[in-house]
Parts: C-alpha cells; structure tokens; sequence
C-alpha cells in the first residue's frame, strides 16, 4: 500500500514537471516552517491577551495580576490597595500560619486600619488600561 502511495506521488511530480507546471507547493503547514519557523505567542496573540503581554513587556501590571510589593503596614507604610473605585474590600491574614481570613471594607481617604492585627491599608485610585 505504502509502496503505491509512493509511486503515485511519484508520477504527480514528475507529471507536473513534465507539463511545464513547475513544484508543487508547499500546504499550510510545511510553508510556515519554510518561511520562519513556528509564531512565537507574541506573533499568534490578539486581542486583550495582547493588550496584556505588552503591558507587561513595559513592566506595567495592568489587571493587578501579580503579587503585591511588600508593605511593612505601618502607618508611615501602608500597604498600597489598588481600585478603580472609592472603595473595595480587603482580606488580612493576620498570622502566617492563620486559617481566617478578616475581611473588612476599605474606603478611598486615609490610612485604615484591620481590625484584628492592626496592620495598615491604603486605597489608591487607578485607571483600566
């Protein structure tokens, strides 16, 4: 079977360069490995997933993705809570080896306090990308 297949691919060359129609050309695949390989995911990416790889490419933070800077949550130093809003809600774990999540609002204004460990939080206004 496979040795028929072969021969008939074979013939169709032969055939087309015998009739003046030059190579086949090359299907989707093998041509975008002749032309330069396989896309990066910057070359293949759109839309907001686009929007966000060159944002972080700048070394902005545009959808709050990653982890915050480290506070020392002082009054001075407040940990730093980003909003597009004047207020949002905020969660402390107040030990490291704690289970319990304090949840409290945080409203745009003044350093506030959480009400458990006395940590300090700040609301700061931001603009979407």
């Amino acid at each position: 079977m496979a040795s028929r297949l072969l021969r008939v691919c074979g013939a169709l060359r032969a055939g087309r360069s015998f009739l003046g129609l030059g190579p086949l050309r090359l299907s989707g695949a093998a041509r975008c490995m002749a032309v330069g390989g396989i896309p990066t995911d910057e070359e293949q990416a759109t839309g907001l997933e686009r929007k966000i790889m060159k944002a972080l490419e700048k070394g902005e933070d545009p959808f709050n993705m990653l982890a915050p800077k480290k506070h020392t949550g002082t009054k001075e130093d407040p940990t730093i809570v980003p909003s597009i809003t004047n207020k949002r809600i905020v969660g402390c774990i107040c030990e490291e080896d704690n289970n319990t999540i304090i949840w409290f609002w945080l409203h745009k204004g003044e350093s506030q306090r959480c009400p458990s460990c006395g940590a300090y939080y700040k609301l700061v206004p931001t603009q979407l990308p």
